[in-house]
């Protein structure tokens, strides 16, 4: 499968590493090596995630976020649409992965 980030996703990454990196010099490249190792695992186990918010949900393993995702089977692709953080209210987080609003 072929990874394809959304620059919604890409903006998400990016906010995700800014907050991080305010916490602790260093955290936030950790943080994209992580949420990064466990996106790259859709090349494997894509599909098999939980649907919500009309797209599949992984659950990452360091950091409280979520990709989501859609796969394109027939041209062997995986759309990542948005990584969220799992904290922020959920009725903003839905608004995003549908895609009513650019950005949260």
């Amino acid at each position: 499968m072929n990874l394809v980030f959304l620059p919604s996703a890409r903006d998400d990454m990016r906010e995700g590493f800014y907050f991080y990196e305010k916490q602790q010099a260093g955290l936030g490249a950790y943080f994209l090596d992580s949420v990064s190792a466990d996106i790259e695992s859709l090349t494997i186990h894509a599909g098999i995630h939980r649907r919500v918010h009309g797209a599949h949900r992984l659950l990452c393993g360091t950091f409280p976020f979520a990709v989501y995702y859609e796969v394109d089977a027939p041209n062997d692709t995986v759309k990542i649409k948005a990584v969220l953080d799992c904290r922020r209210d959920p009725k903003l987080i839905a608004a995003k992965v549908r895609g009513i609003m650019p950005s949260a």
